[in-house]
């Protein structure tokens, strides 16, 4: 089964999407890698969704992706001796370390570590932003605040600090826990929320040791302005646009988005576009004519995935969702200025062997007309840069290690197969040609380019191109 676009589908599972016919319903409507809500998920459950995940896989005969996404702290106030309070602008506002009930005038924040972190003039945004407080004065137990934004303010509301770097690791021990759990059971994607700094991926990559590709969640100004060495560190990006524009200043979000995506697309790490793209479609059946042009926009862009959260975990229509999303992608990747966007974006080649080989594969192909670009991967990597390239020629990526193909559902425009090493280059070329027609790529009388690293399954030694003839029988002509 091959998708008629290039673009990615991320489909977030949840109570209206966990039995086994609603998931294969997803793969068909156009999901390619799930994603699995550690916020709302315990162990069992987990395992039991990626149980489901796999069954489905073996049904379809496709590699299917599962990205685990981890919670990340929690920042949340107290409780009032009322439920709730309502604030005034321009009233004063006190948090501090007292565990007691709070009131009009005060509030119980259980973080010492934002009191150690907040300054005077530092913002504090109360339930994603609709109360907004300015620190007058602190200490260590307590902030003086004057409300700039009131309104109604009730129990447990979380807190963001935009101003502040937080001293405290992106992994709580739930996360911990969380991720154990997901890597023994088979995630391909671990996704870490709260990235300030690139040391917050430190730990998870020890701990993953490979096992999972590791994404960091781009949803704090903190990380923004260290975006390029989190990217060093990361193997992919999100796009967090909600926390985003809780931190940030929402009209500051759609410029942060396209410097995210490309910065990501320059450093060949694929990134993903993320919260309340089909919003609406939560309870409707069609969406927004803004919600359309949104997923058009990240589209255009050249990312390398969109996601659905509630959308299909909790909304009244999980499959239309999908496929509303399917069809808008797909109808972007036909128009002709998609093409412009996409060549205009082109980022030179990395002075590297293989890079230059991924730009030399993309435009050999594209000149020669050639009915796909054929990548042999161990890790990955050979593909990643065949598709950071943005080729017009479909990317058919082989790789022995079935991990690794369902770790590249993420990425732009590859359609994974899995199958063994070659024994030498007249072997490989004979396998392209033969899967290449078997996926329905090619056809007998075309040619392909196939792309590899010799010796064979060393990782990252893309060094070699041959132009090959689909023969007759499917094989390697001469």
């Amino acid at each position: 089964m091959r998708r008629s676009r290039k673009v990615k589908i991320l489909a977030t599972l949840g109570p209206a999407s966990s039995d086994k016919a609603t998931v294969a319903k997803l793969f068909h409507a156009g999901a390619d890698v799930f994603r699995i809500n550690m916020s709302h998920t315990d162990h069992d459950r987990l395992r039991s969704l990626v149980e489901t995940i796999r069954d489905v896989e073996a049904d379809v005969g496709r590699p299917i992706g599962i990205l685990v996404d981890l919670q990340g702290p929690k920042l949340r106030i107290g409780t009032f001796t009322d439920k709730s309070i309502a604030l005034e602008t321009g009233q004063t506002f006190i948090l501090d370390s007292s565990p007691a009930a709070g009131s009009t005038k005060r509030v119980y924040l259980p973080h010492p570590e934002i009191f150690a972190a907040i300054e005077v003039g530092h913002r504090l945004l109360l339930d994603d932003g609709k109360v907004r407080l300015r620190v007058t004065k602190c200490s260590k137990t307590r902030a003086t605040t004057i409300v700039e934004i009131g309104t109604a303010l009730s129990d447990r509301k979380g807190v963001s600090v935009p101003d502040s770097t937080i001293g405290v690791g992106a992994l709580t021990s739930k996360d911990r826990s969380d991720l154990e759990a997901g890597l023994n059971a088979g995630a391909d994607w671990i996704a870490l929320s709260f990235v300030q700094r690139p040391e917050d991926l430190a730990e998870v990559k020890k701990i993953a040791r490979g096992r999972a590709g590791v994404l960091a969640k781009i949803e704090k100004p903190q990380a923004v302005e260290r975006l390029d060495e989190i990217i060093e560190y990361a193997d992919a990006l999100m796009v967090a646009r909600g926390d985003l524009g809780v931190e940030m200043p929402l009209e500051k979000v759609p410029g942060i988005q396209k410097l995210i995506t490309r910065a990501a697309r320059r450093a060949g790490k694929p990134v993903v576009v993320a919260t309340q793209m089909l919003e609406s479609m939560i309870t409707a059946p069609v969406p927004t004519r803004a919600e359309v042009s949104d997923v058009a926009t990240a589209v255009f862009e050249g990312a390398d995935a969109i996601m659905l959260s509630a959308e299909s975990a909790a909304g009244d229509f999980p499959v239309e969702s999908v496929a509303t999303m399917d069809r808008i992608a797909t109808e972007v990747e036909s128009d002709p200025i998609y093409l412009n966007i996409i060549h205009a974006q082109r980022n030179e080649p990395e002075a590297t062997g293989a890079d230059a080989i991924s730009a030399a594969a993309r435009q050999i192909a594209e000149t020669l007309n050639l009915a796909a670009i054929c990548c042999y991967t161990t890790s990955g990597a050979t593909a990643v840069r065949a598709a950071r390239e943005r080729p017009q020629t479909p990317i058919l990526a082989i790789s022995p290690v079935v991990e690794t193909t369902r770790r590249l559902a993420l990425v732009w425009g590859l359609h994974c197969a899995a199958g063994e090493d070659p024994r030498d280059i007249d072997s490989m070329v004979d396998r392209a040609c033969t899967v290449s027609v078997d996926e329905g790529i090619a056809k007998p009388g075309d040619r392909i380019l196939v792309m590899a690293g010799m010796p064979f399954g060393t990782p990252g030694a893309t060094n070699m191109l041959r132009v090959a003839f689909v023969g007759g029988d499917g094989r390697s002509g001469t």
